[in-house]
């Protein structure tokens, strides 16, 4: 079924009024915001149950939804694999024995120089009377160097404290 032509000119600028109108309806849905852990943005109701529900019409820009990111399953992974972590395969008994072994080792290590170290800033340090050198004329700079001494040997008593904490955790 076709217009005459002299119909269709006429009815032109009415189809041009119309078509944009309708697509703008279509699109001109309210969007709610109602209230409630969580909030809810919807389309999908009706004034009267947005009213019941207290919830307010929400004007100017559109919502823009963005979905969840979906979560990703775990790969499977071997031990042999090279994306594998430390922690993702059992490791041996004896094998671990032996780590644990190494680990309690090198703590000792560690420790044994730190107490060493510690001993000698106290050595230096003289109960906070320390000898003063001779670009400390100024009594000033001597007693900040002794604050100096008495926070690092603090920090190193820490360090020490941490090192026996590690040390009686693998068991010694």
């Amino acid at each position: 079924m076709s217009l005459p032509t002299s119909l269709a000119r006429r009815l032109w600028p009415a189809w041009v009024l119309l078509v944009p109108a309708t697509a703008l309806h279509a699109q001109d849905k309210t969007v709610y915001r109602c209230p409630g852990p969580p909030v809810l943005y919807t389309d999908a109701m009706s004034p009267q149950e947005a009213k019941d529900k207290g919830c307010r019409a929400i004007e100017g820009t559109p919502v823009t939804v963005i979905p969840a990111p979906r979560p990703r399953a775990p790969a499977a992974t071997t031990a042999s694999s090279p994306g594998a972590r430390p922690g993702d395969a059992r490791v041996d008994p004896a094998e671990q024995r032996a780590r644990d072994s190494d680990a309690r080792r090198i703590l000792g290590e560690e420790l044994r120089r730190e107490e060493e170290r510690l001993a000698t800033m106290k050595r230096e340090f003289n109960n906070g009377e320390p000898e003063r050198r001779g670009d400390e004329r100024n009594f000033a700079k001597y007693q900040e160097r002794v604050a100096e001494m008495r926070a690092a040997i603090t920090r190193k008593e820490a360090d020490v404290a941490a090192l026996k904490r590690e040390l009686a955790k693998l068991g010694s």
